[in-house]
């Protein structure tokens, strides 16, 4: 595979991977109540442990995203 097909790759997977982050934002911020309640069927947790989990998934996610999709790209358009 040449760096350029894997530079079109990782610039898609970030692309996509900083959507996805957005789109749970969103759904966090605007559907917050929907959502405590589905997950409340499933799990007991408090409205703090909710908040907590959705922005330490949310930070987490990013971090990978940031490690494996736009550090390599990244490098990749150094190198070029």
């Amino acid at each position: 595979m040449s760096l350029e097909k894997i530079r079109y790759l990782l610039l898609w997977c970030t692309i996509i991977n900083y959507a996805w982050i957005v789109l749970w934002f969103l759904l966090v911020v605007l559907g917050r109540e929907w959502i405590y309640r589905l997950w409340g069927r499933w799990f007991q947790l408090s409205t703090e442990q909710f908040d907590r989990l959705n922005f330490t998934g949310m930070m987490l996610y990013k971090i990978g995203v940031l490690l494996f999709n736009l550090v390599p790209l990244t490098a990749l358009y150094i190198v070029k």
